[in-house]
């Protein structure tokens, strides 16, 4: 199969598929310094290409973060680092092979022309991977914490305490192009930025790159761990002392877990379904009772079924666990949360109109900022901020650097955090978390026309791409 970059690739998946067989690394007892970075033959990882990435960051996770923080400061001309996040912010990467010492794609540039881009990692040598599988042996919550498919800080650094460095550092990514550049150029920059989302995902990518594929780091815990177990079962040095300690205080629970073997992941929960249920109908024969309002009700049971539907998706969602509590809403705000969600008819959004304290014209600008982001959507359409000349200083920098020359709309302060595009009725609007929203004037008011942006460039690109407006498909050319 082969996607329009012309790259072949085995699966649709976004995670991936797995092929090959043998490890590529240094010989036995060769340390990380030692061993390639080409790995070769090997282990392969093909990943589809994934959809652009308007409205969000490139690494959530914490080694996806890592892995960029070593891209940026690692290449030498911002520029065209800047660049190559603006291709792969659009959608210019196609698949990414994942393989022992390197990572390739075809990225696709402004003009069309596509490249062939690779990017080395050095591999770990044996000796390190065998330092690095004694070391999480040792530590049963290592073990759990890859079964979970996540690596924690504290398995990053004692993994470096063991002198195994995961997460690679200033000068260990090397770029090759086909376009010839020596440093890191649009095309390498992308597809880092890419394989940043990809960690996100599956840290197992990471270790795939230094050297050892899921498969065989599992198998190879699971030997380690069986044998440690026989040699606790043996007694070892402790002798009969150890056995009465044993026999009368029992086994610390971490022993016991390793003791275990490494038990298969839990099955994958069911899927959930792709929409909400049907509320009941309430049109009966029967007259209500006096106050009660049937359509009011039903608006009411479908926006509980569409609540549930997404707390559903959000319980299976990974990293569920470790997310915030969402905030408790205000009558005005949970208004138009309700309006959003269930949208009802005329009658019923009238009554939402007044019960939020908005005309409504005002009350269908609001919920247009809802499915665009929420609270924080909603407060930059309410609210206008006044930053101070710290963060006000960062924003216009912000916007001085964030088109190429040439191409930057002209621009002028419409108010405390406010740029408009002059010449387009167009608008840009920072929040309190340094995000630009892109804001569009429809019959003489503004309303917002996108999700956020780190990058002001990218907001208004939203906007031109004619992803700002889902129910009308309008699109703003800048």
């Amino acid at each position: 199969m082969s996607d329009d970059y012309g790259y072949d690739y085995e699966d649709d998946s976004p995670y991936g598929t797995e092929y090959g067989a043998g490890d590529a690394e240094g010989p036995d007892g060769e340390d990380g310094a030692g061993a390639p970075r080409d790995g070769g033959r090997g282990p392969e990882r093909t990943f589809a290409a994934l959809p652009p990435a308007h409205g969000r960051g490139f690494a959530t996770s914490w080694w996806g973060r890592a892995w960029l923080q070593a891209l940026e400061d690692t290449a030498l001309d911002g520029q065209q680092l800047k660049q190559g996040r603006q291709l792969a912010r659009k959608g210019g990467v196609g698949a990414v092979s994942v393989r022992p010492g390197r990572i390739t794609a075809m990225v696709r540039d402004r003009d069309g022309t596509a490249y062939r881009s690779d990017v080395l990692l050095q591999q770990l040598g044996t000796g390190a991977w065998d330092r690095f599988l004694d070391m999480a042996v040792d530590r049963a919550g290592h073990i759990a914490a890859l079964l979970d498919r996540e690596m924690p800080p504290h398995l990053v650094e004692d993994a470096a305490g063991a002198g195994v460095e995961l997460l690679p550092g200033i000068g260990d990514l090397e770029p090759e192009c086909t376009c010839g550049a020596w440093d890191h150029c649009p095309h390498s920059g992308a597809l880092c930025y890419q394989v940043a989302r990809l960690l996100d995902e599956d840290p197992f990518v990471l270790l795939l790159m230094r050297g050892r594929d899921e498969r065989r780091l599992l198998d190879e815990l699971q030997v380690r761990s069986a044998a440690r177990a026989v040699r606790l079962g043996d007694g070892g040095e402790s002798g009969a002392t150890g056995d009465a300690e044993r026999d009368t205080r029992g086994v610390p629970a971490g022993e016991a877990f390793a003791a275990a073997g490494i038990l298969p992941p839990l099955p994958a929960p069911p899927s959930a379904p792709d929409t909400p249920g049907l509320g009941p109908s309430l049109d009966t024969e029967t007259p209500p009772a006096p106050g009660i309002d049937p359509a009011a009700l039903e608006v009411l049971a479908a926006d509980s079924a569409v609540r549930a539907h997404r707390m559903l998706l959000d319980a299976l969602a990974p990293g569920h666990e470790e997310q915030p509590l969402p905030v408790e809403l205000t009558p005005r705000q949970d208004a138009v949360r309700l309006a959003a969600d269930a949208r009802p008819d005329a009658r019923i959004g009238a009554r939402l109109a007044a019960g939020s304290g908005r005309p409504p014209a005002d009350l269908a600008a609001a919920v247009r900022a809802w499915r665009y982001g929420g609270v924080a959507a909603l407060a930059v359409l309410d609210e206008e901020w006044a930053p101070d000349p710290e963060d006000l200083g960062r924003a216009r920098a912000r916007l001085g650097e964030a088109w190429e020359a040439g191409e930057r709309p002209a621009l002028r302060a419409s108010g405390r955090a406010r740029w408009t595009v002059a010449g387009a009725d167009l608008q840009l609007r920072l929040d309190q978390d340094g995000r630009w929203w892109p804001y569009r004037k429809e019959r003489g008011r503004w309303v917002p026309a996108g999700p956020a942006d780190d990058d002001p460039a990218g907001a208004l690109a939203g906007v031109e791409d004619g992803a700002a407006d889902g129910a009308s498909g309008v699109g703003v050319a800048v």
